[in-house]
C-alpha cells in the first residue's frame, strides 16, 4: 500500500543544487560516469532559468586530498579513487558554465549537506526550498535530496535533469523519493512553474 504524502512544491527563494556534474561522472569513459547528454543538456536549460531569476546555484564536486577523507566509502568503491584534488576528473562539465558567483561544494560522501556548509551557506541566502538536479539518482542525488528534507527544506528532483548508470535504480529512485523525500516533476513542468 502507498503512502499518502503531500505535494510541498517550491518556496519563495529556492536554490538549485546541481549534485556531481563533474567529468567523472559525466564521462564515459570515467569508471563512475555513463552517457548522460540529456542530463547535461536538460541542467543547462534549468541553470539557464535560474540565473534568468536571479536565484541562488550550487554545484558541487566529489574531491579527494589524502587518503583519509572518506576511506571506508573509498574502500567500498575503488573508483571513487580517481576523484583526487586536481585531476581532470572533479572538474564540473565545461558546458554547465559556472559563473564566479555561483558556489562549489567540494564533498567526500554521498549528501551534498555531510560535513559541508551547504546548509549555512542556504540560510545566508534566505533560501526556503532547494531544487535537485545531477547524478547519481541512486546515489548522490537521492542522498541530497534525502538530507535537503531532513534540514527542513522542501525538496524539488527534476525528473530528466537526473541520471544514474542503471536505469532500474534511476526509476526506483524516482518513485522512493516521490512517494516520501520529495516533489518529483518533469524539467518542462517545473520550468512553466518557475518562468510563468
Amino acid at each position: 500500500m502507498d503512502l499518502d504524502s503531500e505535494s510541498l512544491g517550491m518556496g519563495q527563494r529556492p536554490a538549485l543544487v546541481v549534485v556531481d556534474m563533474s567529468l567523472g561522472f559525466t564521462e564515459s569513459e570515467s569508471p563512475l560516469g555513463a552517457e548522460c547528454s540529456d542530463v547535461i543538456a536538460v541542467n543547462k536549460q534549468i541553470l539557464r532559468a535560474f540565473r534568468q531569476q536571479n536565484l541562488p546555484i550550487f554545484f558541487t564536486s566529489v574531491v579527494y586530498h589524502n587518503e583519509y577523507q572518506a576511506r571506508v566509502f573509498r574502500a567500498r568503491i575503488k573508483a571513487l579513487n580517481i576523484l583526487e584534488a586536481g585531476s581532470k576528473w572533479v572538474d564540473l562539465h565545461p558546458e554547465l558554465e559556472r559563473k564566479s558567483d555561483e558556489v562549489l561544494i567540494e564533498k567526500h560522501w554521498p549528501s551534498a549537506f555531510h560535513q559541508t556548509d551547504l546548509d549555512a551557506l542556504l540560510r545566508a541566502q534566505s533560501v526556503d526550498s532547494i531544487v535537485v538536479t545531477g547524478l547519481t539518482t541512486s546515489g548522490c542525488v537521492r542522498a541530497t535530496a534525502v538530507d535537503g528534507l531532513q534540514y527542513d527544506y522542501p525538496v524539488i528532483v527534476i525528473e530528466d535533469g537526473v541520471g544514474d548508470r542503471n536505469l532500474k535504480a534511476h526509476t526506483a529512485n524516482l518513485f522512493d523519493l516521490q512517494a516520501k523525500y520529495a516533489d518529483v516533476i518533469s524539467s518542462e513542468d517545473f520550468l512553466r512553474f518557475l518562468m510563468p
